[in-house]
């Protein structure tokens, strides 16, 4: 059974720019094995969370440790078990991807362990995100969907243990984004590669994410499944079908049940039968609107609502 202790705990953290609280007592872990999408609208605090983790920034209270050690403070080898995709990358303009992907997989080479051999084949990578024929192009002559993927390759080179993308899929085509959520499967199902991503792709979320988070006004304000996140605000599922021409529409907590109980009364006869349930898009609308609507000095200190998957 797959080791499922914690390689990502973030407990209170808090980051302030003058008088302003950017994030204001943020708490959420990331098991090993999941994938964990973090949505907001802009401005929520995605991205400084997200560069806190990364060590890139400094938090300004709080306790984070990301694969055992505090990004503040780690050194090198722990820079080499994490995978970063940033929304955006300084071009190597004259390099060719293999050239690049090359020259940076000799960082990782040093930090291989018996369990994880880095870094990855360069052709084998290539292959990986759909660029094995664009190998020896300059880069400056890469479309920016072909970027985009080459983004992806670099923050993967190192055979990563945590993967933080953030917008990963900004620039892809419907091919390129089909690709790279196959790729991100197989990271997580083959490379025991732990994935924690940002998207304003809610579809994206909904078709990725083991657990989604949902931050707002500062705060994790829902942590749990797409359908955790949909039951417990209460949605309920709309059941749509047709008996003897007719066309009906019914909304139940329990689809199941009620679609089981449908076919024992009417059998054959119920005809286009489909369950209907809320999307994601849905249910964080409706978280947003509700924790904006809740008044500034109520429930302080406490999250409105978290599901633990």
């Amino acid at each position: 059974m797959r080791d499922r202790e914690r390689l990502v705990e973030v407990r209170d953290l808090r980051m302030r720019y003058g008088a302003t609280d950017v994030l204001d007592g943020v708490s959420f872990g990331v098991r090993r094995g999941e994938v964990v999408c973090l949505l907001g609208a802009n401005g929520a605090g995605k991205t400084t969370t997200i560069e806190i983790l990364e060590g890139f920034r400094a938090r300004s209270a709080g306790e984070v440790s990301v694969l055992g050690a505090d990004p503040a403070t780690a050194g090198d080898r722990w820079r080499a078990g994490l995978g970063i995709v940033l929304q955006s990358w300084r071009d190597h303009a004259r390099w060719s991807p293999r050239a690049l992907l090359a020259h940076l997989g000799d960082y990782y080479r040093p930090y291989s362990t018996p369990d994880r051999s880095r870094p990855y084949d360069v052709d084998e990578l290539l292959a990986m995100v759909g660029l094995d024929g664009l190998a020896t192009r300059k880069i400056g002559t890469l479309s920016g969907g072909q970027r985009r993927r080459l983004d992806v390759a670099i923050g993967i080179v190192g055979r990563p243990e945590l993967l933080i993308l953030d917008e990963p899929t900004a620039g892809f085509d419907p091919e390129a984004r089909r690709d790279f959520h196959d790729l991100v499967h197989r990271l997580t199902d083959l490379e025991d590669t732990t994935v924690l991503l940002t998207t304003h792709d809610l579809a994206e979320a909904e078709k990725l994410a083991d657990r989604i988070l949902i931050l707002s006004g500062g705060r994790i304000v829902a942590d749990g499944s797409a359908d955790q996140l949909a039951r417990d605000l209460g949605r309920e599922a709309q059941i749509r079908w047709s008996l003897d021409g007719t066309h009906y529409v019914h909304a139940a907590e329990d689809a199941t049940a009620f679609v089981r109980q449908l076919l024992a009364e009417h059998g054959d006869a119920v005809g286009d039968l489909e369950v209907r349930r809320a999307t994601l898009e849905d249910t964080y609308l409706a978280m947003v609107h509700r924790d904006e609507s809740t008044p500034s000095g109520a429930g302080e200190g406490e999250r409105p609502l978290e599901v633990v998957a």
